[in-house]
C-alpha cells in the first residue's frame, strides 16, 4: 500500500464497525484500528495519523475525553466523533472538545467520506498554514526587525533548505550559536540532533577525539570505545564554535571528512559514513589566517559555502529598545523582581552606548540592572558606572585647553552617575559632525573613527538633513 494515503484511525469497542470501516475504506486510506481509546492513545505514539474517526461509549475512557485529550497536543489529527446517541447537544459538546465534525450511527458510508475528505482538506490549509507560521517565525532569542536584522533571517531561512556548509561570522558576543540553532531548527534535519562543538575549550588530542571518536586502547586511558560528534550528529547538524582555534593536523582531518563524508575513530582503521550538515562559526578573520598560514586554505572554502555576517549591535541600535524590553522580562521574571520597564532617559543611555561587548553585554548590563536596582523602574541611576560615563562625549578635536580642576567628589556624589545630555539624536549629530571634521570630510575615515561602516553613516547621515559637514573628499 502506498506510504501516501492519507491515515484513518477507528476507536470502536464494536468489532463489526471497526472492520466494517476498515473494509469500507481500505481502498482509498490506510485504516488502523483501535478497540478503545487507551489502545488508540498508543496508536497515535506511534503513528501520524491524520484522522480520526472514534465512538463516543466506550469502556474506559469515552469519546469525549480522548477527544479533548488529543486536540491540546500539537500537530492533532482530526476527530470526528460517531456515536449512536445523537443530540444537538451531544454534537455541541463534541465540537467544543475539539471535534472537526459528528456523526450518528448507523453511518452512511457517503456522508462519512465527504466528512472524511472534506477534513483532509481543512488539516492539510492548517498545515500548511503553520509550517509558513513556523517559517517567518525567528527561532527563540533572535531579537530583531531592523532591516539587518530581517535580511539576515531571511538569508538563514533560504540557507537552512539546503545541505551546504555554513560559515557564520561576527564579533564575540553577536548570537552566532543562536543562528546555528536557527539553522537547524528551520532544516529538514530539525528531527534529528543538532551538536556542538566547543573548538577553543579543548587542546588537540582531547578535540580530535571528540570529532572523530576513538577505539578501546588507542591512547593511555581510553579504556572504552566512544562515539565522537560526527556521529552523534548522524543525519543532523554539527556546530563548530570557534573554528579559528582548530590546529592545523585537525583542519587536515576535518577537510578529509567533508569531502569524503566517511571518518576513521582514532586507533581504528574502519572508515564509518555520516551523513552531516556542518555549520561553522568564528569571530577571527580566516582570510588573514589563510594568509598568515595558520588556517588552510581549502578547508575555508569548504568552510564558507554559506556566509552569515552578523552586524556588531552598534550598526543596528534600532534593535537594542526590543532586546532591552525581552531581557528585562525575562530576567525579572527568573530572579522574581515585578520591573515594569525603563524611564525613557534610561532607554536613550543605553541606546547610545556602543556595546563593545554586543548583545552578550547588553544581556550582563540588563541582568546587573534588575539584580541591584531597589525600584520596580530602571532608571539611568541604575545603568553602571562605566556605561553612563562613555555616554558622556568627549571635547571636539582641535580643542586642547583643560578644562579647570575640580574638586573631589564626595563618596555620594561619586557613587551617582553625573548629569548626562540624555537627547540620543543630539549627541549622534555631535559625534558624526566631529568626525567627519576630524576626517576632513573623507566619510570612509569618519565611518572608522566612529566605529560604524560607511553604509551606516551614509544612513544616519541621511536621517540628519540638518548637519552641515564638509564637502566629501576623493575616496
Amino acid at each position: 500500500m502506498p506510504a501516501s494515503l492519507p491515515v484513518i484511525l477507528v476507536i470502536d469497542d464494536e468489532r463489526n464497525t471497526r472492520e466494517g470501516l476498515q473494509d469500507a475504506f481500505s481502498d482509498k486510506y490506510q485504516v488502523l484500528l483501535a478497540n478503545d481509546a487507551l489502545q488508540g492513545m498508543e496508536t497515535l505514539k506511534k503513528r501520524k495519523v491524520d484522522i480520526v474517526l472514534t465512538d463516543l461509549r466506550m469502556p474506559g475512557m469515552d469519546g469525549m475525553a480522548f477527544t479533548r485529550e488529543v486536540s491540546r497536543r500539537e500537530n492533532a489529527p482530526l476527530i470526528i466523533m460517531l456515536t449512536a446517541y445523537g443530540s444537538v447537544q451531544t454534537a455541541m459538546e463534541a465540537v467544543r472538545a475539539g471535534a472537526y465534525d459528528y456523526l450518528t450511527k448507523p453511518v452512511n458510508l457517503d456522508d462519512l467520506e465527504m466528512m472524511i475528505d472534506r477534513g483532509l482538506e481543512e488539516l492539510a490549509k492548517r498545515r500548511r498554514s503553520q509550517a509558513h507560521a513556523n517559517a517567518a517565525r525567528p527561532p527563540e532569542g533572535i531579537i530583531g526587525s531592523s532591516p539587518v536584522m530581517r535580511q539576515l533571517l531571511e538569508k538563514a531561512q533560504q540557507a537552512a533548505a539546503s545541505r551546504s556548509t555554513v560559515l557564520i561570522t561576527g564579533e564575540s558576543g553577536t548570537g552566532k550559536e543562536l543562528f546555528a540553532h536557527a539553522l537547524h531548527a528551520w532544516s529538514p534535519r530539525s528531527k534529528a540532533p543538532f551538536v556542538p562543538v566547543h573548538c577553543a575549550a579543548l587542546n588537540e588530542n582531547l578535540l580530535e577525539s571528540e570529532l572523530f571518536g576513538h577505539e578501546r586502547g588507542a591512547y593511555t586511558g581510553a579504556d572504552e570505545r566512544v562515539i565522537g560528534r560526527f556521529e552523534k550528529a548522524n543525519r543532523g547538524t554539527l556546530f563548530l564554535d570557534e573554528i579559528g582555534e582548530i590546529s592545523l593536523p585537525t583542519q587536515v582531518k576535518l577537510l578529509r571528512v567533508l569531502e569524503t563524508r566517511t571518518l576513521e575513530r582514532v586507533g581504528g582503521s574502519t572508515t564509518i559514513p555520516v551523513d552531516v550538515r556542518l555549520v561553522a562559526a568564528t569571530n577571527r578573520d580566516l582570510k588573514a589566517m589563510v594568509k598568515e598560514g595558520t588556517f588552510r586554505e581549502d578547508l575555508y572554502f569548504r568552510l564558507n559555502v554559506v556566509n552569515l555576517q552578523l552586524p556588531p549591535l552598534r550598526e543596528h541600535p534600532e534593535d537594542i529598545p526590543e532586546l532591552l524590553t525581552h531581557f528585562l522580562h525575562s530576567i525579572a521574571q527568573d530572579n522574581g523582581r515585578d520591573i515594569h520597564g525603563f524611564t525613557q532617559d534610561a532607554m536613550n543611555v543605553l541606546q547610545a552606548y556602543r556595546w563593545p561587548g554586543n548583545i552578550r553585554e547588553l544581556r550582563n548590563c540588563v541582568e546587573r540592572m534588575v539584580v541591584m536596582t531597589r525600584g520596580n523602574r530602571l532608571t539611568v541611576t541604575d545603568i553602571p558606572r562605566e556605561i553612563v560615563d562613555a555616554f558622556v562625549l568627549s571635547p571636539s578635536p582641535g580643542k586642547e585647553e583643560a578644562p579647570p580642576p575640580q574638586p573631589s567628589p564626595s563618596p555620594a556624589e561619586d557613587a551617582a552617575p553625573q548629569p548626562v545630555s540624555l537627547d540620543i539624536r543630539a549627541n549622534e549629530l555631535a559625534a558624526m559632525k566631529r568626525a567627519l571634521e576630524q576626517a576632513g570630510g573623507n566619510r570612509t575615515r569618519a565611518a572608522e573613527i566612529l566605529g560604524i561602516s560607511r553604509r551606516t553613516l551614509q544612513r544616519r547621515l541621511l536621517q540628519h538633513p540638518e548637519l552641515e559637514a564638509p564637502p566629501p573628499q576623493e575616496e
